[in-house]
């Protein structure tokens, strides 16, 4: 009798997406860089590495500048030695890091209070079809951001100084799919000592508001 061979039958390949921490400034007006700054007894960049994870990213990286950072759980250490020249610089290492990547999602160090149920939402987009998709707030944008693969050279050579990603979400502001994460956490970000108001008493884990009676402000788009 003849065997008759079977394909085994395999699943569907999971797209590899990366996220990447904006963790290089000095923070000047918080007076020191922020990346190692806690809430809850936790570094900024340790939560911003947990959000990503949680939500669904297969790899982080760190973009680091002013403060060389000792290694982060769960994630790669970008070094950007042009990290004077602004953010973009960063979200320039960043993305050459997360070349081969299917996605990226983009976010900040100083914004503590996001939730990993942002990214998983961006995540959710993009397996529908979304190419560029950014999380809002109440109808407010802010971050993360995610930007699938073919728009990560054009994310890279359009960024320019302290702009970051703007002028090209701007200039393709017909592909961003706009993903609501009202209630998986608070995009507020943080400046100066004072924007931490009472945090250090909150349990500011996925989901939990920042400081209550701190105004809104949109840490704006990588």
């Amino acid at each position: 009798m003849t065997e008759r061979w079977v394909a085994p039958v395999s699943e569907p390949r999971k797209p590899a997406v990366v996220g990447i921490v904006l963790a290089a400034g000095a923070g000047t007006r918080f007076g020191r860089p922020k990346a190692d700054v806690r809430v809850d007894g936790e570094r900024f960049v340790d939560r911003a590495v947990r959000t990503l994870r949680g939500g669904g990213c297969s790899r982080v990286l760190v973009v680091t500048g002013a403060l060389p950072l000792a290694p982060v759980v769960g994630a790669e250490i970008v070094s950007n030695p042009e990290w004077r020249s602004g953010m973009a610089s960063s979200l320039q290492a960043g993305l050459a890091a997360a070349a081969d990547a299917d996605a990226v999602v983009v976010t900040l160090v100083d914004m503590p209070w996001l939730g990993p149920g942002a990214v998983t939402r961006l995540l959710d987009a993009f397996a529908r079809g979304a190419r560029i998709a950014a999380a809002e707030y109440d109808g407010t944008r802010a971050h993360p951001i995610l930007f699938a693969h073919e728009h990560v050279h054009g994310v890279a050579r359009g960024s320019t100084g302290d702009r970051g990603a703007r002028d090209y979400l701007a200039a393709h502001a017909q592909e961003v799919v706009a993903v609501d994460c009202t209630g998986t956490g608070d995009p507020r970000d943080v400046d100066t000592a004072d924007d931490l108001g009472a945090a250090d008493d909150l349990d500011a884990t996925a989901d939990a508001p920042g400081p209550p009676d701190r105004p809104h402000r949109d840490g704006g788009p990588a």
